[in-house]
């Protein structure tokens, strides 16, 4: 095994408070690659992304090839390769977003943060200067009645205005 190897593995380790909460997590269920979902989800939250370390550490958690984890991580939007913000503020612009002027909200995001929109492919270009926000659009956040809508972080916010962005963002 190269040393490269070695490193990428050891790189990363759940916290003690992780840990306890994955051994909780893993008893629910049946076999242990069942369980991947909410353990990315908890090495993301604790990492911040899912990076080749954090990949190749949920493999061997769950006794399951690398390539498998790698096909997850990349089929799912609410996995990040990448470093994004602290606050990851998703905004719909779907067809009933679109209707009730979704793109007042995005436009205001971009000027009021001073960033792009990020793509699939690059994150950072979504994300603030002081690695504070990450904006992204999203096909769907299931909120039609309440648009337009963002998500910040696992927070849905609804029914939104310009003003309205605004005191969510200065409360963050």
């Amino acid at each position: 095994m190269s040393e490269e190897l070695i490193q990428i593995q050891t790189a990363f380790r759940f916290s003690e408070e992780n840990q306890r909460e994955f051994d909780e997590l893993i008893g629910h269920y049946p076999v242990k690659e069942a369980a991947m979902l909410p353990t990315l989800h908890l090495a993301q939250k604790q990492a911040g992304y899912v990076s080749p370390a954090v990949m190749t550490y949920v493999a061997e958690l769950l006794e399951v090839p690398l390539m498998k984890v790698k096909d997850v991580v990349t089929f799912y939007p609410m996995f990040f390769e990448e470093p994004v913000g602290e606050y990851v503020i998703r905004v719909c612009h779907t067809l009933p977003c679109a209707l009730r002027d979704c793109k007042v909200v995005l436009e205001h995001l971009k000027a009021r943060l001073s960033t792009d929109v990020a793509s699939e492919t690059d994150l950072g270009k979504g994300t603030t200067a002081d690695e504070k926000f990450t904006l992204m659009k999203v096909e769907c956040l299931a909120s039609c009645d309440v648009a337009p809508v963002i998500m910040v972080n696992d927070d849905l916010y609804k029914n939104l205005t310009p003003e309205k962005v605004d005191k969510i963002l200065d409360n963050l």
